[in-house]
């Protein structure tokens, strides 16, 4: 009797002491967070950013654009604008390639989304996609729509909806080599005595399927003062990633957003430096590279290096 070789990991926990080769990503706009997700946000896969608002959610999203069309050739982005407030005029302000971004017009619906994606999945492409849909919280369902409003409530049937949307969808995302990203608003969980605080709508379903859940918060507002006058000029954010199946989970860090720029990239990688007791001056992707190895080495101080389970049977 043969039996199969087992393909023995990295040792122990160390599986996760590194950006995974076999996954491809595209960079958030900030090399600690990147560090946080694993390596970026991953194509193939579902991610879900949640937060109150003005922490950057849209921004991360904008950001994620920018990113794909520098790193991949012939990169496409889809945007669904389902809240109808965004500004192309400011995303063009911040350099983003907007010109190139595929608006989907017309999908405020679960039903219409599902469609819009399906025909995206079902074309052969070999390049790298985005779809950015933004935000969950905008979408509704054809019953809703039919319905009148002091009629039953939408809560119930909009997460059976999703559940079945994501079922139907995740294994063509996959193939089709797409980053979904969905945007979601915080709600708070009422009547929760225990446990977490708050909640975002659409039930379990992407909790379940999506890959990475990025929790963003507020830690403080950026103030400057001209002529004795104070502005606020940006806000400081504290990013979680409370799932996360291309790395490791609940790992976080802090940055700031300068309105009409973007995320401090380099403050926030010079900060971090500086907090392990690393003097840098390098910039751009020297500094970049400094803080991923800085970072992946503390990693591995805290990951087991034993296998619970040995080296696994010799063939024979």
């Amino acid at each position: 009797m043969i039996r199969r070789k087992l393909v023995r990991p990295p040792e122990g926990g160390l599986y996760f002491s590194s950006p995974k080769e076999n996954i491809k990503f595209i960079r958030s706009g900030c090399t600690m967070l990147d560090c946080v997700l694993g390596g970026g946000w991953p194509l193939g896969r579902v991610v879900n950013i949640v937060g109150d608002k003005s922490t950057g959610k849209t921004l991360l999203a904008m950001e994620a654009i920018a990113n794909i069309y520098l790193e991949y050739d012939g990169a496409a982005v889809w945007y669904n604008e389902a809240e109808a407030a965004f500004d192309s005029d400011y995303a063009e302000a911040l350099g983003i390639p907007f010109g190139k971004v595929h608006m989907t017009e017309g999908c405020s619906t679960i039903e219409e989304l599902f469609d819009d994606i399906d025909s995206i999945v079902k074309k052969e492409r070999k390049v790298p996609g985005l779809y950015i849909v933004d935000s969950l919280d905008a979408l509704s369902d054809k019953a809703e729509m039919e319905r009148g409003i002091d009629e039953a409530s939408y809560g119930g049937a909009k997460a059976k909806k999703l559940s079945e949307f994501f079922r139907r969808i995740t294994k063509d995302i996959k193939s089709s080599n797409i980053c979904l990203i969905i945007i979601s608003q915080v709600r708070d969980n009422i009547g929760a005595m225990f446990g977490e605080k708050h909640t975002r709508s659409g039930g379990k379903a992407l909790d379940f399927y999506a890959s990475q859940v990025l929790w963003l918060a507020h830690t403080g507002i950026l103030k400057r003062t001209v002529n004795k006058v104070e502005r606020p000029v940006g806000v400081k954010i504290k990013a979680k990633c409370k799932k996360n199946k291309v790395g490791l989970p609940f790992r976080e860090c802090e940055f700031e957003i300068t309105f009409g720029y973007g995320v401090e990239d380099e403050k926030a990688s010079l900060e971090f430096l500086k907090s392990i007791g690393v003097q840098a001056k390098p910039t751009g992707d020297e500094l970049r590279k400094m803080v991923i190895d800085q970072w992946y080495k503390i990693e591995k101080t805290f990951l087991p290096v034993k296998r619970k389970y040995g080296n696994g049977p010799t063939p024979q």
